[in-house]
This record gives structure tokens, C-alpha cells and sequence, in this order.
């Protein structure tokens, strides 16, 4: 058993320093849910395009705007395509994956040879870049263009990639004059644990209080208690 149980809280403990890598990344992606997904295009240094999809992906800044995503090597910690792209143009473009786009995402996961076109198989129309080389799909309802900041090296098993974005692309009618996107026109997947994903087109809003509205709700609360 990798796992303790605290007699005092009855609460159950993973002691990360005793579990396998592959223990720890299934607790991760099981509870740190749900996690957007980047559709990274990037292209090598003969302009060979190359797609794929990241769940270690999120926004970290919008002051410099600031993408981040984690791209793990291969078994044998060669670079995938998309890190030693990267490494060769310091260029990548993130695309947003809708419901609608949930197979043509699927097929470019394909472990394909480097012989096959794993776009052309996922049957995508590509963009051509306008702030940087890397194409954009566009099936994608949102493409971030971005240029590489920072690579943070963490281990020999995976690598950071922060990317400031230099322009934001997205289907018409989804971002009003306030610049708020549309979620439920997005329909953005979010990636669970395991095979699992779920759909983001159902919200609600919550908006964050002031002091003086908390302190109003926490009165009503006592007095509601009293009665």
C-alpha cells in the first residue's frame, strides 16, 4: 500500500517521496481537473508542420501574456517533435480544442512515424501563421500565436515551455466588444483523469465580494441562525 491513513483526521495521505512517477502522475491528473488542452502546431527547420495535444497547459500572466505548457520526452528522453521544434524556431501556436474538434484532437495523439502526416490523417486545414511561422487550425475556435520566453528544464523526463503570446485568433462572433469569449459558443474540452474529458459549455457566474458585501452576507447568515 502507497497510501496512509491518519488516525486523527481519518484523512488518507500519499507520501509523494515514496510512490513511482507513474503513481504520482495518476493522483495528479486524477484530482488537478478539469485541465485545458493545447493543440500545439510547430514546425521543424525544413517548415515541416507538426500538431499535437497537451493537458499540462494553462495560462500563467497576462502582463507580459504568458502560455504554458509541459511537454514530456520520450521514453528513451529523446525530445518529442513539439520540444525540439521549439528548441529550433522559439515559435509555437496554441490552439484552443472544441467539442468539435475532440477526434481530429485524438488523431494527432496517434504515436504516427515521422514518415506520416498525422495532420493530413486528422484531415485539419491549416493557417498560415501571421506573427510567427507555425501554422494555425483552423478548425480550432481560439489560436494563440506565441513566441518562446522560458524553457525550464525540471528533469530529464519533461520540460516547461512558457510562451508569450503575441496574438489571439478566434471564430467571429466569439468574443464581444468587452473582449469576454463566449464559453458556451467555445465549448472548450477539459481533460480528466485517465481517458477521461469533459465539456465546458455549461457555467455559472460567481462573482467575487467586496468586504462590505461579505460582511452583510455573514450578518444575514447569524441572523438567519437566531431565528
Amino acid at each position: 500500500m502507497t497510501d496512509d491513513t491518519q488516525p486523527a483526521t481519518g484523512q488518507t495521505r500519499f507520501d509523494f517521496a515514496k510512490l513511482t512517477p507513474r503513481e504520482r502522475y495518476k493522483l495528479l491528473i486524477g484530482a488537478v481537473v478539469p485541465r485545458p488542452i493545447a493543440w500545439v502546431t510547430t514546425v521543424n527547420e525544413a517548415g515541416i508542420a507538426n500538431a499535437a495535444p497537451y493537458s499540462f497547459f494553462n495560462c500563467l500572466s497576462s502582463d507580459p501574456a504568458i502560455l504554458a505548457i509541459g511537454v514530456e520526452n520520450h521514453a528513451d528522453m529523446r525530445f518529442k517533435d513539439t520540444a525540439h521544434n521549439i528548441r529550433a524556431t522559439e515559435e509555437f501556436t496554441v490552439n484552443i480544442v472544441a467539442h468539435a474538434n475532440l477526434h481530429a484532437m485524438n488523431a494527432t495523439a496517434v504515436p504516427f512515424g515521422p514518415e506520416v502526416d498525422e495532420i493530413a490523417e486528422a484531415g485539419l486545414t491549416m493557417l498560415p501563421g501571421e506573427f510567427v511561422s507555425c501554422p494555425q487550425i483552423a478548425e480550432a475556435p481560439v489560436r494563440f500565436e506565441c513566441r518562446r520566453h522560458t524553457t525550464l528544464n525540471i528533469g530529464k523526463s519533461r520540460e516547461i515551455i512558457l510562451g508569450e503570446v503575441l496574438a489571439m485568433h478566434s471564430h467571429p462572433g466569439l468574443v464581444n466588444d468587452r473582449h469576454h469569449v463566449d464559453p458556451a459558443a467555445l465549448d472548450a474540452l477539459g481533460r480528466m483523469g485517465g481517458h477521461g474529458y469533459c465539456r465546458s459549455n455549461q457555467t455559472f457566474d460567481l462573482p467575487t465580494m467586496s468586504l462590505e458585501e461579505w460582511t452583510a452576507f455573514t450578518s444575514r447568515q447569524a441572523e438567519s441562525l437566531r431565528g
